[in-house]
């Protein structure tokens, strides 16, 4: 997964399932500088199907739907 910071602060990615349950943390309350990062998202013991990303930075927050095949 690939995001844009605009400006430093402290960033979570979490992962939650079609129900809205959190299934894993990417990024914890990490601190990091403004720019461009990328995280890799290993669904292994999770079943094929519909995922949703949360990035959280700051105030901003973005959520996105993904779909994870096996």
């Amino acid at each position: 997964m690939n995001f844009s910071l605009p400006e430093d602060g402290k960033v979570k990615v979490i992962i939650y399932d079609i129900l809205g349950r959190e299934v894993k943390r990417l990024i914890n309350s990490e601190f990091r500088s403004a720019g461009r990062y990328t995280v890799e998202f290993n669904g292994a013991g999770l079943p094929s199907g519909v995922y949703f990303y949360k990035l959280v930075a700051g105030k901003f927050f973005q959520t996105k739907r993904m779909v994870l095949i096996k």
